[in-house]
């Protein structure tokens, strides 16, 4: 089992920037393929990113390709989201979440393990 803590949310204006981190408690962080997933009120769960266990192969949303990248080091147990010339329209509560699928996979159903979730404002 894997425990995951993200940090990083905050307010930040339109075309700024923002790193996310997302810290997993246990010894087989490496197992597991790893995502980046948002939510707004009233809608599903989207997949932002998501990156492969060895951290080789990456998925993007086509929303956020080119502005966002996502990130993982083994050693620190971390996932990291680079985000980007950021937009109003990427305001949700953002999600990490652990995968025993080797990755890249954006299917939340895939995604055993999620973190409480971190709030990102973009304002206009």
């Amino acid at each position: 089992q894997v425990q995951l803590v993200e940090s990083g949310g905050g307010l930040v204006q339109a075309g700024g920037s923002l790193r996310l981190s997302c810290a997993a408690s246990g010894r087989t962080f490496s197992r597991y393929g790893l995502g980046w997933f948002r939510q707004v009120p009233g809608k599903a769960r989207d997949a932002v990113a998501a990156i492969s266990r060895s951290g080789g192969s990456t998925y993007y949303a086509d929303s956020v390709k080119g502005r966002f990248t996502v990130s993982r080091d083994n050693a620190k147990n971390t996932m990291y989201l680079q985000m980007n010339s950021l937009k109003a329209e990427d305001t949700a509560v953002y999600y990490c979440a652990a995968s025993r699928i080797a990755g890249p996979t954006q299917s939340p159903n895939e995604y055993a393990y999620w973190g409480q979730g971190t709030q990102v404002t973009v304002s206009s």
